[in-house]
């Protein structure tokens, strides 16, 4: 594709409300992921007692295991939704914008 193309796709509305879209999207999984990641090691760090106590009496599984397999699949199911999200809502708008931009070559 020749720099031409690329500003026409740049200039475009659509490509725009893409990178916007995208960006808030992201920022705000990358943001509970850490906050989620971070609030667990300083719990680990400052108050690592709370951890290790069990879920239930007499339990083995503690609170702090119970906890990482959540975050561990919540994280799974976050990269899932944004997958599903990448591939259905920011596909589509990518493949308007590079359709309007071989369009206005021709």
């Amino acid at each position: 594709m020749s720099s031409a193309m690329y500003e026409r796709m740049r200039a475009n509305p659509k490509f725009r409300e893409l990178v916007a879209r995208r960006g808030r999207f992201a920022w705000t999984l990358a943001i509970v992921v850490l906050a989620m990641f971070y609030g667990f090691v300083m719990i680990v760090a400052f108050n690592p007692g709370a951890l290790g106590q069990p879920v239930a009496e007499g339990s083995k599984l503690t609170v702090g295991v119970a906890a990482e397999l959540f975050m561990f699949i919540f994280f799974w199911v976050l990269t899932a939704v944004y997958v599903r999200r990448a591939n259905t809502e920011f596909d589509a708008l990518t493949q308007e914008v590079v359709k309007e931009a071989w369009k206005d070559q021709k």
